[in-house]
C-alpha cells in the first residue's frame, strides 16, 4: 500500500485529488488519516474523482490517499453462507464484536474467516490438465450445500503438487499448477474477484425451467424461469419484501442471496429473525444454512448502497459456477437508483428525468443481464435468477426506475395498493402483471405436471379478464340486470380470487403450494364453471345455484386439502357431481 495522492476537496461521499495521478480506473484505494475504503470512479489529467464507501465526516483536504492496485473485489470461498455482510463484504458479525452496535470507520477486517479450518477433500491429482473453473476441493460449508472451490477462470496448466485430505484455512495452498508460461500458480480455497466484471462462462441456455416458488399467482399464472429476470414493483404497504421473503423461504433455488439495498433496518432485522428460525423444507435444517445477506440499510453510507447490487451477484455468479440454482432477491432497486442519483448529483453530471443520471437505464440493464441459465466453465449447469423490488413513488409506475426496469426484465409482478387494503395477498395485480416465461415453460409444464396446466391457466387469465370488464359495469348499474351466464362468471372469478390467487402466509398448508396442486385446484375450479354453464344454459338461474355450499367448499381447497395427501381433491369433483345432480332433480 502506497500513498498516490493528497486530498484535494470533498463533496459528500465523493474526493477529489487535485493534477495528475498513477491511480488506476475502478481501484480500490484507502481515504484519509482512517484509510477509508473508497473507489476511483473518474481519472483525467486535471483531478482524480474517489467515491468513499464510508461516511466522510471530520475528514480534511491534505490527508493521504493510499494505492491498493487492485479493482474493488470481493472474496469468494467457504463461509459466505450463513453469514451477513456490508454492501462491500465486511462481515457484520465480525465488526459488531470489534467495534459494537455501529460499524466504526476504517473498520479494516477480513471478508471470510482466516483462521477457521475446513475438512477438505481434493478433487484432482497430480500430472492432471486443468483449466480455469475445474473444481480442485470439496469442503461441506454448511449442512445443506456442499462448496467446490474452483481454479480461478485466468488460470490453465497441469496440477504438480496437491496437498493430502485434511483440515486447511483459506489462505493454505492446496493446489499448485504449472501454468503455459512455465510460471507456478498456488491454488487456495478461496479466491479474489471484480464486483463490476461478471464471471465467465462457456454457453448461456434458454430458460425452459421454472423457479417454482409455492405461490400461486407466481407459478400459475406469472412464472419466471430459472435464469430469468423478474421485478416487483409496488407502494408502500403493498408487500413487496414479504413477497421476496416467501420467494427466498420457499423457492427450489439452492442458495439465495438476500440484498437489503437501503431498506430500514428494523426489516433487515425481521429477516435475519425469520431466517434464523425458519427450517428449510428441502433439507430440515435451517434456511441460513443455504442463505447470505448482504445489508445495506438506508442509514449507511450512499456509495456502498451503489456496491452492495454488484457485491451480492458476484458472489451468485460463484455458487453458479460451482453448479447450483441461485435466486438474488434485491431489495429495493429503486434505493440503488436513487444512491446513483445522489453521487450523480455531487459529481455534478447533467441530470437526466426526474434527476436520474442519463446512464441509469444501462446500469439497470448491466445488472439484470448477469442472470441466465448458464453452462460453466466446468461443465456443469447453474443459474442465477434475480428478483428485484421497485418502490416508485406513491406507487406510479411511470417514474423512470420502474419503466427502465420493464425494458430489461420478462417477469412482471405488479402489487395493487387496492388488493393490499382489502387484505389481498400477495397482492399482485393480475391485469398489469405479465410473464414472458410462460411460452418457454409450456414444454416443462406438460411433460412435469400435466398436459392440460397451460391451457388451464389460459381459461383461468380470461375468466379474470371478463369478470374485471362486468365489475366495471357492475358498479355502474348493479348486478341484478347482468344475465345468469354472466353472473356466473362474476362468481368463478370470485372464486378464482379468494380460493386461488389470495394466500395466506401464515396457514401451514397455504404458505407454499406445490405445483401439483396448484394444477387440481385450477381443474377443479374450471370444472365447477364447466358443470354450472351447462345448468345455466338449461335455464337454472344463479340464484338457485348459490343456495348450495359448493362455491364456499371450492374457495376452501387451499386450507381443507394437505398439501401431501392430494388424491382428497379428486372427491370435490364427485361433489360437483352431485350438486349437478341434485340441481337437475330439482327442476325435473
Amino acid at each position: 500500500m502506497k500513498q498516490l495522492g493528497t486530498i484535494y476537496g470533498i463533496n459528500g461521499p465523493i474526493v477529489y485529488i487535485k493534477g495528475r495521478t498513477l491511480f488506476q480506473m475502478s481501484e480500490k484505494v484507502f481515504v484519509g488519516k482512517e484509510k477509508l475504503i473508497g473507489e476511483i470512479i473518474s481519472l483525467t489529467s486535471e483531478r482524480t474523482t474517489i467515491q468513499v464507501y464510508e461516511e466522510t465526516s471530520g475528514m480534511k483536504p491534505g490527508e493521504p490517499v493510499y494505492s491498493t492496485g487492485n479493482p474493488i473485489s470481493v472474496t469468494l470461498g467457504p463461509g459466505i453462507l450463513n453469514n451477513i455482510f456490508d454492501g462491500i463484504e465486511r462481515p457484520l458479525k465480525k465488526i459488531a464484536e470489534l467495534s459494537g452496535e455501529y460499524i466504526k470507520r476504517g473498520a479494516d477486517v477480513q471478508p471470510l474467516d482466516t483462521e477457521r479450518k475446513w475438512p477438505v477433500h481434493i478433487t484432482v491429482e497430480v500430472g492432471q490438465e486443468v483449466t480455469g473453473g475445474t473444481i480442485i476441493a470439496e469442503v461441506p460449508e454448511t449442512k445443506t450445500i456442499l462448496h467446490k472451490s474452483m481454479i480461478p477462470p485466468n488460470i490453465e496448466g497441469r496440477v504438480v503438487e496437491v496437498v493430502a485430505d485434511g483440515d486447511y484455512n483459506i489462505t493454505e495452498t492446496i493446489v499448485k499448477i504449472q501454468q503455459l508460461d512455465d510460471s507456478v500458480a498456488e491454488v487456495k480455497l478461496a479466491q479474489e474477484w471484480p464486483i463490476r466484471n461478471p464471471r465467465p462462462t462457456s454457453n448461456r441456455y434458454e430458460s425452459s425451467i421454472p423457479l417454482v416458488t409455492g405461490q400461486r399467482v407466481v407459478d400459475s399464472l406469472f412464472p419466471i424461469a430459472k435464469g430469468g429476470t423478474a421485478a416487483i414493483p409496488g407502494g408502500f404497504g403493498t408487500g413487496k419484501t414479504m413477497m421476496q421473503h416467501q420467494i427466498a423461504k420457499y423457492s427450489d433455488a439452492d442458495i439465495i442471496i438476500y440484498i437489503g439495498c437501503g431498506e430500514r433496518g428494523n426489516e433487515m432485522t425481521e429477516v435475519l429473525e425469520d431466517f434464523s428460525k425458519l427450517i428449510d423444507p428441502k433439507s430440515g435444517n435451517s434456511l441460513m444454512e443455504r442463505t447470505s445477506l448482504i445489508a445495506n440499510t438506508s442509514n449507511m453510507p450512499v456509495a456502498a448502497r451503489e456496491a452492495s447490487i454488484y457485491t451480492g451477484t458476484t458472489l451468485a455468479e460463484y455458487y453458479r459456477d460451482m453448479g447450483y440454482d441461485v435466486a438474488i432477491m434485491a431489495d429495493s432497486t429503486s434505493r440503488w437508483a436513487e444512491a446513483l442519483r445522489e453521487l450523480s448529483g455531487r459529481l455534478e453530471e447533467m441530470p437526466a428525468e426526474e434527476g436520474f443520471p442519463a446512464y441509469l437505464a444501462s446500469r439497470i440493464a448491466t445488472f439484470y443481464e448477469r442472470a441466465g441459465l448458464m453452462q460453466n466453465l466446468n461443465g456443469t449447469e447453474g443459474s442465477v435468477s434475480i428478483i428485484g423490488a421497485v418502490s416508485p413513488q406513491g406507487g406510479d409506475f411511470s417514474e423512470p426506475v420502474t419503466q427502465n426496469t420493464k425494458r430489461f426484465i420478462r417477469c412482471f409482478w405488479g402489487l395493487d395498493k387496492a388488493l393490499a387494503n382489502e387484505r389481498h395477498y400477495p397482492a399482485v395485480n393480475w391485469l398489469n402483471s405479465y410473464s414472458e416465461y410462460v411460452g418457454d415453460l409450456s414444454a416443462w409444464y406438460r411433460d412435469n405436471v400435466s398436459p392440460d396446466f397451460v391451457d388451464n391457466r389460459r381459461q383461468i387469465m380470461e375468466i379474470l379478464y371478463q369478470e374485471s370488464s362486468l365489475m366495471d359495469v357492475v358498479k355502474l348499474i348493479g348486478s341484478d340486470v347482468l344475465p345468469d351466464d354472466q353472473k356466473l362468471t362474476i362468481e368463478i372469478g370470485r372464486i378464482i380470487r379468494l380460493g386461488f390467487l389470495q394466500q395466506n402466509a401464515f396457514h401451514a398448508e397455504d404458505t407454499s403450494v406445490p405445483l401439483l396442486k396448484q394444477e387440481k385446484m385450477m381443474g377443479i375450479i374450471l370444472y365447477l364453471r364447466k358443470r354450472c354453464k351447462a345448468l345455466v344454459s338449461l335455464g337454472m338461474p344463479m340464484s338457485l345455484l348459490l343456495r348450495e355450499n359448493i362455491f364456499s367448499r371450492v374457495i376452501s381447497i387451499k386450507y381443507d386439502v394437505p398439501n401431501d395427501e392430494l388424491e382428497l381433491l379428486d372427491e370435490y369433483k364427485k361433489d360437483i357431481d352431485e350438486f349437478y345432480t341434485k340441481i337437475m332433480a330439482i327442476n325435473a
